[in-house]
């Protein structure tokens, strides 16, 4: 497979090894405290889960990467790369170890999510940092290859982290605590892992001259509006139409996952165990989907162009999803997850590709920083959207069919502009 050759071609790189490493602790971490939060909001036997209850945690876990997100290029220009990877991650080590005393101790909800915020927070700057790190272990002729493959890797450790927590969750220790120091465990192992790589062997250069860093600040928020006003014009239409289909689908796929939780801890399960391996195997389903999306993409968009493989996701979606949301039963709800996963990647592999060729290279770290935005603001309005809908149990027809139609109507736009696009050429 082309993928395992090029994989071979870049551990040739020792501190392209490291680096991975690095990442694959510091993601596999991500999935095993996130698991861990979503199981003690959502399935702890002592809470009654509400939907708003699981809006606030997605708010807590994803709010930061578009809040912090655009300006942590800012201070990872100031900051040497290996140290925010060292410091970062023994500071979420610290503060996951918070968290779990949190868990076990009689505390005021809001300071849970405090904590777990300040966690998030700080992945942000560890994950900004692996991305900006990678031309220094690499050459320039394997850059995209890295760039292609380092974030798929990462993303599949965090779904093995998730099913590492679940694991740990139903065979070893009845303790969400216990998961979360687990967590706590691996971003320890993440910090040490990159006491292997040299402190300025990641950049950034020491000689480069920096503005000031309120200059710095504020010049990102000019850089995101003016990225705004770049994808306006007309010639990068097909960005703006990709990135807006992308947010919508964002949003269905949130919502989505909002009734997929309550429907595993309420309607489709006995009791809290049932419900847990119910909901990690439907994620483990959805992350299948994903990586059927890495491996059918880069053909289906090479044949119908990116823009018409949006539109053919989308209608996929509209069609599949109430086909098998509205019976409400474990077996159908299962194919949802992986038609999900993989129509959602999907999507979101050709809204890269979409931005990445019709953006200006100098406008384009700052539109990814806007998408950044839109995708996790979608997701978390998505959540807040279901916890209004969604009845106790999960089982919502009105939500099925308004997901439906929103599928339906960024299936039938992106195929609009396709066709007018290929009019006016």
């Amino acid at each position: 497979m082309p993928v395992v050759r090029d994989l071979r071609v870049l551990l040739r790189f020792r501190n392209f090894r490291r680096l991975l490493a690095v990442r694959l602790l510091s993601q596999g971490s991500d999935g095993v405290y996130q698991v861990a939060l979503a199981t003690y909001v959502v399935f702890s036997p002592e809470k009654q889960t509400s939907a708003a209850a699981i809006a606030s945690a997605m708010a807590v876990l994803l709010l930061p990467y578009s809040l912090v997100g655009p300006f942590a290029g800012v201070l990872l220009d100031r900051w040497r790369r290996r140290q925010v990877f060292l410091y970062g991650n023994l500071l979420r080590a610290l503060l996951a170890a918070g968290t779990a005393v949190l868990m076990v101790s009689h505390v005021p909800a809001w300071l849970f999510y405090l904590s777990a915020l300040c966690v998030t927070a700080v992945n942000r700057f560890v994950l900004a940092g692996l991305s900006a790190a990678l031309p220094r272990v690499v050459d320039a002729e394997r850059l995209v290859m890295a760039n292609s493959l380092s974030p798929t890797a990462g993303t599949l450790a965090a779904t093995a982290g998730g099913g590492l927590a679940f694991t740990v969750r139903l065979a070893i220790a009845d303790s969400d605590a216990a998961v979360v120091l687990l967590g706590a465990v691996l971003y320890l192992c993440a910090g040490l892992t990159s006491l292997l790589m040299a402190p300025e062997l990641l950049g950034p250069e020491r000689a480069l001259v920096r503005p000031h860093l309120r200059t710095a600040l504020s010049g990102t928020v000019r850089g995101l509006v003016a990225g705004l006003r770049h994808l306006g014009a007309p010639e990068r239409r097909a960005a703006t139409w990709a990135l807006t289909s992308m947010t919508l689908m964002r949003f269905c796929y949130g919502a989505l996952l909002v009734l997929v939780l309550m429907l595993c801890r309420y309607a489709l399960s006995s009791g809290t165990d049932d419900g847990l391996r119910l909901l990690g195997l439907a994620l483990g389903v959805s992350g299948a989907g994903f990586f059927a999306a890495a491996v059918i993409t880069p053909w289906a968009a090479g044949r119908l162009g990116p823009g018409r493989w949006i539109a053919v996701c989308a209608a996929c979606a509209a069609v599949l999803e109430p086909v098998l949301g509205l019976p409400f039963a474990t077996g159908p709800m299962l194919v949802a997850a992986f038609v999900l996963g993989l129509t959602t990647q999907a999507a979101k592999i050709a809204t890269d590709t979409v931005v990445q060729s019709t953006v200006d290279d100098g406008f384009r770290g700052r539109v990814f920083s806007l998408y950044d935005v839109l995708f996790n603001v979608a997701f978390v309005g998505a959540a807040g959207v279901a916890a209004l809908i969604l009845p106790p149990d999960g089982r919502s027809a009105p939500l099925v069919v308004t997901v439906a139609a929103v599928y339906a109507m960024v299936a039938a736009a992106m195929a609009r502009f396709e066709h007018r696009q290929v009019s006016h050429q």
